[in-house]
């Protein structure tokens, strides 16, 4: 059984499609208010499977409680700072890696761009943020990166998405 916990404004949706794929339990953080959700979405937070919380805060799970943590389109809203803070806090409650997606300015996804959540999201490079992993002493995990690779292949809901700029599990 696979335990996987996503963190971003999509995760509604994420959680959702992982929900239907074989030995996976899935949990969501959706970061932003849920107000104009769909029932579904509403339905998934209602039964806690969903909650909503904001990334700056600590997660309300145990350390080591999810096989992979996926992250995407929240962590550009932080500042350095925030980042620095919240990057520990999501690896602590992952096994086997942390797997963050982050927007690059060239492949805008309009949700992520606009200011729509009261914050206005920061464009880093994908060289600021390979930077930024290098700095913080993150390594990437090659056996980790074989797991994620062969998970996307096999889940019809992990699409690899063309804003990736920097998607690999690492070590702790």
């Amino acid at each position: 059984m696979h335990k996987i916990l996503h963190f971003g404004p999509d995760t509604c949706s994420v959680v959702s499609k992982l929900l239907k794929e074989k030995e996976t339990e899935a949990s969501g953080v959706e970061p932003y208010d849920i107000e104009d959700a769909d029932r579904n979405c509403k339905a998934l937070v209602k039964k806690g499977i969903v909650r909503v919380a904001d990334i700056k805060f600590p997660l309300p799970y145990r350390p080591k409680s999810f096989s992979l943590v996926i992250v995407s389109d929240a962590l550009e809203y932080l500042s350095p700072r925030y980042v620095n803070k919240t990057r520990p806090d999501l690896a602590r409650v992952s096994i086997d890696g942390l797997v963050i997606f982050t927007g690059s300015p060239g492949h805008r996804k309009a949700k992520v761009s606009e200011s729509k959540y009261g914050r206005v999201a920061k464009m880093r490079s994908s060289s600021w943020w390979v930077k930024y992993f290098v700095q913080t002493s993150l390594e990437e995990n090659e056996v980790a990166i074989k797991k994620f690779e062969h998970a996307v292949t096999k889940m019809s809901c992990l699409k690899m998405p063309n804003f990736l700029t920097y998607a690999i599990p690492l070590t702790f």
